[in-house]
């Protein structure tokens, strides 16, 4: 079953609501900005995104789903950088993992995600975890 939050909804949110949200995702628990560079047009594009701590890295919510261009770009890239907290990161080895019971994210969010119909996610490691330097 898809998102609850469809395509229109996604490119509404691009043009107006991330706008208005990146200037506090870089900041506020369980946001992050992702910083990614577009496939065809080699653009780069800074993302608000749902960000949580994994042991070896971040899961981010695919609230769009797994198609959406950010994902796509990330995952062809093999990495992105992400803002959270104030901090820039730099992340590899993107995978996306299908979790129904959304064990992958913290507990309180589930909820959430469940009204939401999320089930996907992206699990991303830390380049500092694998011993390779951050920018």
């Amino acid at each position: 079953m898809s998102p609850v939050l469809g395509r229109r909804i996604a490119h509404f949110n691009r043009r107006v609501t991330n706008h208005l949200t990146r200037p506090a995702a870089h900041w506020l628990p369980g946001f992050a900005i992702v910083i990614h560079t577009g496939r065809k047009s080699k653009s780069r594009y800074e993302t608000p995104v749902n960000l949580f701590r994994a042991a070896d890295g971040y899961v981010i919510a695919l609230t769009y789903g797994a198609e959406s261009d950010w994902v796509q770009n990330v995952l062809a890239a093999g990495g992105c950088e992400v803002i959270t907290r104030g901090r820039r990161k730099r992340l590899t080895s993107p995978q996306i993992r299908h979790d129904e019971r959304r064990c992958i994210v913290p507990r309180f969010v589930r909820p959430v995600l469940r009204l939401l119909r999320v089930s996907d996610f992206m699990h991303i490691e830390n380049a500092s975890a694998r011993g390779n330097p951050q920018p």
